[in-house]
């Protein structure tokens, strides 16, 4: 977990890096998941059965730019 840390530059994030409180995104998981399949907030990789990863780099151009 990247608790009060900054991102890093690349790689990939797992979810509980990436919302609240411990990530710098303010959601629920299910509405994480609803935005994912809506296309506000960026598709994750998957890397195996049970791992799934979003880019550094698109969860940077979602907070810069914000949600569409």
């Amino acid at each position: 977990m990247l608790h009060n840390r900054p991102l890093p530059d690349t790689g990939f994030l797992r979810l509980s890096a990436i919302l609240g409180p411990a990530g710098p995104i303010p959601v629920s998981k299910s509405t994480w998941w609803e935005g994912v399949r809506t296309g506000r907030y960026p598709k994750p990789l998957k890397l195996g059965p049970r791992v799934t990863v979003w880019r550094v780099e698109d969860i940077r151009a979602l907070i810069e730019t914000g949600a569409r």
